[in-house]
């Protein structure tokens, strides 16, 4: 996309490309995202950038009106096996917060100084850059929706020092962390959430958002102990725990149904609560959850693209939108593509961690790749656990996904079908065909939102 085509955007308020890029404007130092309902600059005024790290490196602050943070992640980060896509997946997974630069870079398998270059040339910010962005996201939203002290808040977002999270927020949002929590929606009597409560959270989503086949498959697949579908069609809230890299959560999300918002901004959000027993893990439980329903996918590009196939177009027709779900956890699913619900209901029992505070039915953690390698070391399910714990199988946001296939497909008794679901729900490849499948050229490079049309309307006519 040229800019004058970016700038036709702008000047339509075309929300079909927040996120994918972001515009500032010289004379107010101010930057949004496109569909941003103000008044459109004149074009000489205004500059482009890909992401909102480059804007704030350039000088520019997020606009209060459109707060251009909250818009889905590019749909681009998800698609990409290239190193700039891995190291964007793993920075939304906290890993620059956890591990520095150069734990990034060691997950990528280049030098810190080569890592910098690359996302620096093509983003217009390095990893330190693009990581600071994400923690004053995430100290706005803390800020705005729970009750935690300013200065818990702080290392909670990731930052090292008061001093470098207040220098932060003055530069991203032109206020002061008190300022930016009394100009939350109803000011200082805006009832927030708590640690025990959870942190309420609104996860947006571009276009229309196809939710109802979602949380169909979550209600199908959920394992008791572990995770939970209840509620009338149409409003049910999926539960489940989830283990994190500081702790563990519990989290809800709510479906939400009906079409996409139309106008300015089309597309919507699903409310979800996210309960820590650490704040730390905000942004990645956040992450996890956007990557579980998919909600960073760009719909109109998929839709456009399958609707070409004679076969496919009445059912992108019927259900725009439909989305292909990952995983919040890569090798739990792995581990369950393996030995399905049946069996992963089995291992949760067996050898779950049982939570010290459990919520309701939900008890249990699923068991670590380390605790079944133990366990279970014979047989298929023993060669994966093995594997996933000693880095043999690397099937965090940031893994190759050809290497992976590749260890994968090398362990005793690996099925190909159990290796295609893996890349497609634990990997998040949205072009995997299963195996044995005659894929028209017309499907990729969206071969799994493909599958999950013919699944869709298999079951219905079923």
């Amino acid at each position: 996309m040229d800019e004058e085509t970016r700038y036709e955007a702008v000047r339509s308020r075309d929300g079909r490309f927040d996120g994918a890029f972001f515009f500032a404007v010289r004379t107010t130092g101010i930057y949004c995202r496109p569909s941003c309902p103000a008044v459109t600059p004149k074009r000489h005024n205004v500059r482009f950038f890909r992401t909102a790290a480059a804007a704030q490196g350039s000088g520019f602050r997020a606009c209060r009106r459109c707060r251009p943070d909250a818009v889905p992640g590019s749909a681009e980060w998800n698609a990409r096996a290239d190193v700039v896509g891995r190291a964007m997946r793993l920075i939304g997974d906290g890993v620059v917060d956890r591990e520095g630069v150069g734990g990034l870079a060691g997950r990528l398998g280049y030098s810190a100084r080569q890592v910098q270059r690359q996302l620096t040339a093509e983003l217009g910010a390095g990893p330190v850059a693009l990581a600071r962005a994400q923690r004053a996201h995430t100290a706005r939203l803390l800020l705005q929706t729970t009750e935690l002290p300013i200065t818990e808040i702080a290392f909670a977002s990731g930052f090292a020092s008061v001093r470098q999270f207040n220098d932060t927020v003055r530069d991203v949002y032109a206020t002061t962390p008190s300022g930016l929590r009394e100009a939350a929606p109803g000011g200082r009597g805006a009832r927030r959430g708590s640690p025990a409560a959870g942190i309420p959270l609104r996860l947006a989503h571009r276009g229309p958002y196809q939710a109802g086949p979602v949380f169909d498959l979550l209600e199908r697949e959920a394992v008791p102990g572990i995770e939970e579908v209840a509620g009338a069609l149409g409003a049910r809230t999926y539960r489940r725990t989830l283990r994190l890299p500081y702790g563990h959560a519990v989290v809800a999300v709510e479906e939400r149904t009906g079409a996409a918002n139309g106008g300015a901004r089309p597309g919507g959000w699903l409310d979800a609560r996210l309960r820590l027993t650490d704040p730390r893990d905000l942004t990645t439980g956040v992450q996890r959850l956007r990557r579980l329903f998919d909600l960073d996918a760009d719909p109109y590009a998929v839709d456009e693209r399958l609707a070409e196939d004679a076969r496919l177009a009445p059912l992108v027709a019927a259900r725009p939108g439909l989305r292909s779900p990952g995983t919040a956890d890569p090798a739990e699913a792995a581990v369950r593509a393996l030995v399905g619900t049946g069996g992963a209901e089995w291992l949760v029992q067996r050898y779950g961690k049982v939570l010290d505070a459990p919520a309701g039915s939900l008890t249990r953690l699923f068991p670590e790749p380390a605790v079944l390698a133990g366990a279970e070391p014979e047989g298929t399910l023993g060669a994966l656990a093995t594997a996933l714990a000693d880095g043999a199988v690397r099937l965090d946001p940031g893994a190759d996904r050809d290497d992976a296939v590749a260890a994968l497909r090398a362990l005793p008794g690996m099925r190909p079908e159990v290796v295609a679901e893996i890349r497609v729900r634990a990997l998040g490849d949205p072009d995997v065909a299963g195996p044995g499948r005659d894929v028209p050229e017309g499907w990729r490079p969206w071969r799994s939102y493909a599958a999950r049309h013919l699944l869709v309307e298999g079951e219905l006519r079923n």
